[in-house]
């Protein structure tokens, strides 16, 4: 298992994460090698009647999961959720949301625990008989989108003894939707994905494609098919994960130098998308991680 103390991308102000919930990460599975980057669990325990809102800038990838409705907002004028007391837990709900283009966030409340799925860019292309672009920033229930059986696959993980069980019962679900004439193309997508995540050098979709040992427009095609989006898309939402998780601890960047070792043309740049994507400048956001 991996926690979020060793990786935190995606996740806005992981400090204050850290102090309301608990993340672990296990691995895909040979089955799904490539396909899933990562199975993970969250379990929180908020007093009762509290909801938290955390924000995120999710990786270019799909999420699958069972997890607990979330809470809805109050209506203006009506008591906030933390003045009452007679609130029912929330339903549980099987669903996948898709590629999200921008920032997003999750509301919380009271206890509970979310099992899933992190699929690789380009992963979920071998769950679907559609373009992975069909659910970019859309969350719809799992059987709409892979026919799976959700009240059973929820009652389970609900029944499984541990953390390392409920995430078997996930994982066996998801191997026995994966279409095989569509998983070679996707591991292809999530390879040439991996090298933009991990190769600082790739800055353009030329030298992907060129690593990639491919054309420009047959891996623009693929990506668009099996990632949903495009592969200059995630070579900078990459960079702009990375950004963020240098700042993680507070401590001190030069962030001109982040700037060039991400491929941006000047400082400026980075600032722009930045701010655009986490909410807040790299200074700004630098400075609340050290409170």
């Amino acid at each position: 298992m991996k926690s979020v103390d060793q990786d935190s991308r995606g996740i806005i102000e992981p400090s204050e994460f850290r102090r309301r919930y608990q993340l672990n990460r296990h691995p895909a599975g040979d089955a799904l090698e490539g396909l899933v980057s990562w199975f993970w669990v969250v379990t929180w325990a908020l007093p009762p009647g509290a909801t938290h809102t955390q924000e995120l800038l999710t990786h270019p990838c799909a999420n699958l999961y069972v997890t607990p409705q979330e809470p809805p907002e109050d209506p203006e004028g009506q008591k906030a959720p933390e003045d009452r007391e007679d609130q029912e837990d929330p339903p549980t709900v099987a669903e996948l949301e898709g590629v999200l283009l921008h920032r997003s966030s999750r509301r919380l409340a009271g206890e509970g625990i979310c099992v899933a799925a992190m699929t690789t860019p380009g992963g979920l292309g071998a769950f679907l008989d559609s373009p992975a672009s069909t659910y970019n920033d859309r969350t719809v229930p799992l059987t709409q989108a892979l026919g799976t059986d959700d009240a059973r696959l929820i009652e389970e993980i609900q029944a499984a003894d541990d953390e390392s069980a409920k995430v078997a019962v996930l994982r066996r679900t998801l191997e026995a939707q994966v279409r095989p004439h569509r998983t070679g193309p996707a591991r292809t997508v999530a390879a040439a994905a991996r090298l933009a995540e991990t190769d600082r050098t790739i800055r353009r979709v030329e030298q992907l494609a060129r690593q990639s040992g491919t054309s420009v427009r047959t891996l623009q095609r693929l990506f668009a098919e099996y990632a949903g989006v495009s592969p200059t898309w995630v070579l900078r939402r990459y960079r702009l994960l990375d950004a963020a998780e240098s700042v993680r601890h507070g401590e001190p960047v030069r962030w001109a130098r982040v700037a060039t070792d991400l491929g941006y043309s000047d400082q400026a740049h980075l600032v722009r998308d930045f701010s655009a994507a986490i909410g807040s400048t790299p200074a700004a956001y630098a400075s609340a991680q050290a409170t």
